[in-house]
């Protein structure tokens, strides 16, 4: 997979982050027009459902993660849709984007994946709650890329968010974009977790300004993640970075996507806000590990026109 270009970032500006302001009501007013206006049907449907498994980071977060099971996961994003379903979509080359594990298990995803040019993603800097110290987080960021993770998910500090520490939530992320080294950086909001729209949109804002490659909603362990207003509000601070510097910035929406249909509309969302330049995994991403399985019986449903049980699916 070809490598986004770096987001090398920029001086924090707080001119430009005190600014910011989220209408509530008018993003959600908007957020209520997805997936409405144009619906995507036939061959088209089935195209969109294929490029959203090449955008997908099969994810396995699990405190009993072994390394049989980081494996499986592997085998599943090398063959994300069966032989005989791939020959009839005539898409040969069809991968996920990613296989995302935690630190622990990074080297067994490296080694399960080599040749396959599907990056290892690693969780960090004591991911889900952030609650360890910079050293520590420095710590498990090195030693990820050591181990060849080739993309770092962080989370934010969101105490920092919260008490409007803007200076230093900007050095801490800098600090972990300059320890990553020449992995892609993605910066985890942990959206659901912040007490409004406005502070989730400067973060946004303040993690590009630090060098973020891609902002993340959620750690998925929120009790609310990836919804649309939180997607909209993020996506619409990629455009604003991207018209300010020229640099385009990824966007990985993750937590609660579970089926085919909501999917759809988060693909509407990027094509809608951003363009069809970033409907790729250089600059779009779905964090997922259920979701895998009901594209792929969408996938058989658009082909064969009759249901699959999910016993017919290879398991993710």
């Amino acid at each position: 997979m070809v490598q986004q270009e770096r987001n090398p970032g920029m001086p924090l500006d707080m001119g430009i982050i005190n600014a910011i302001r989220v209408n509530k009501a008018a993003t959600e007013r908007r957020c209520g027009e997805l997936g409405t206006r144009r619906m995507v049907t036939g061959d088209y449907q089935l195209a969109w459902l294929m490029r959203a498994i090449s955008c997908m980071d099969l994810t396995t977060l699990k405190g009993n993660d072994t390394p049989m099971r980081v494996f499986r996961l592997c085998e599943k994003a090398k063959m994300p849709v069966r032989q005989d379903m791939i020959k009839k979509l005539g898409k040969a080359d069809l991968t996920a984007a990613a296989v995302c594990v935690y630190p622990a298990r990074v080297k067994d995803a490296v080694r399960a994946l080599k040749g396959t040019g599907i990056p290892v993603a690693s969780v960090a800097t004591g991911f889900p709650s952030g609650q360890t110290s910079l050293k520590v987080k420095l710590a498990e960021i090195r030693q990820a890329v050591v181990d060849g993770a080739e993309e770092i998910d962080v989370v934010i500090s969101r105490d920092k968010v919260a008490l409007a520490q803007w200076a230093e939530l900007y050095d801490e992320l800098r600090a972990f974009r300059e320890a990553c080294s020449g992995a892609t950086l993605k910066v985890i909001m942990a959206a659901g977790e912040l007490p409004t729209l406005t502070h989730l949109a400067k973060a946004s804002m303040i993690a590009m300004m630090a060098g973020a490659d891609f902002i993340k909603t959620s750690t998925g362990m929120e009790e609310v993640n990836a919804t649309f207003p939180i997607g909209m509000t993020m996506v619409r601070q990629i455009r604003e970075y991207y018209e300010l510097t020229g640099h385009m910035v990824g966007f990985k929406a993750a937590g609660g996507i579970n089926d085919a249909a909501t999917a759809l509309v988060w693909l509407s969302l990027i094509r809608e806000e951003l363009g069809v330049e970033w409907l790729n995994s250089n600059y779009f991403r779905i964090g997922a590990s259920s979701l895998i399985n009901d594209i792929e019986r969408s996938l058989w449903v658009g082909l064969t026109g009759m249901c699959a049980a999910r016993t017919y699916m290879p398991l993710a």
